[in-house]
């Protein structure tokens, strides 16, 4: 939208839509929250992700691990079904497909969390598709797998540190979207910021407390956060590529 793809699809005739794995007055909730200016719909039950694997037009990876985000502080999210991964798919009128893109979930992209194709340049790829000559096979895109991103992931034991400062460094907490809350990229400096500050902490308590102490609280510590990292691991998927 910010890029003026929106207006560009439209202008060519077509029209954009997200689709959310979350019920639909979280999808109306990001559409104000957000300002967009396309529909948002919620498909909580994956019906329309369903009817787009059986017609053979994109099948997207389910994460059904949701407890994470689905614990009463978080009560505001909702997948009965698990949620999909991210994916881009363009037809057109005639369901013929455009463009394709899905997200492999991996510990180099955070669970998905990050690398997606930029806007620009799905609307090149499905622009190319519509200019193809009468004269060619119009044959369905294939699934683009080398497309140009967004950004890039961070290294997975970085961005568990930056989720268990998100905790107080209690337990890791992971970045939902909060309806009319601080946006994620900001909660997620924030958390960053505290990293070298709880270093510090440690740096003073070995330089004014007993060695022993520390190194015993801190034993202590490790043995409280090391079965909430495991199970951080466990709800972020990592799936090996084919």
């Amino acid at each position: 939208m910010n890029d003026g793809v929106v207006d560009k699809v439209r202008a060519a005739g077509g029209e954009v839509y997200a689709i959310t794995s979350e019920p639909q007055r979280l999808a109306d909730d990001a559409k104000e929250d957000w300002q967009l200016t396309f529909e948002t719909v919620g498909d909580p039950h994956h019906e329309i992700s369903t009817t787009c694997r059986e017609r053979g037009w994109l099948e997207l990876i389910v994460n059904p691990k949701t407890d994470s985000f689905t614990k009463p502080k978080t009560s505001n999210f909702s997948h009965p079904k698990g949620y999909f991964q991210p994916g881009v798919l363009a037809l057109d009128k005639t369901g013929r497909v455009l463009y394709r893109w899905r997200g492999v979930p991996t510990r180099r992209n955070m669970g998905g969390a990050t690398e997606r194709p930029t806007a620009n340049h799905v609307f090149e790829k499905l622009s190319q598709a519509l200019q193809a000559p009468a004269s060619a096979a119009l044959t369905d895109a294939e699934l683009d797998l080398k497309p140009e991103l967004d950004m890039r992931g961070i290294p997975w034991p970085i961005f568990v540190a930056v989720l268990t400062a998100n905790g107080w460094f209690i337990k890791p907490k992971p970045f939902p979207h909060i309806p009319n809350g601080p946006p994620v990229k900001q909660r997620f400096m924030r958390a960053f910021l505290r990293i070298p500050l709880f270093i510090g902490v440690w740096v003073l308590a070995l330089s004014v407390l007993p060695v022993p102490w520390v190194g015993i609280a801190f034993g202590a510590w490790t043995l409280w956060l090391t079965p909430h990292i495991r199970y951080i691991n466990d709800q972020f998927q990592n799936v090996a590529p084919p």
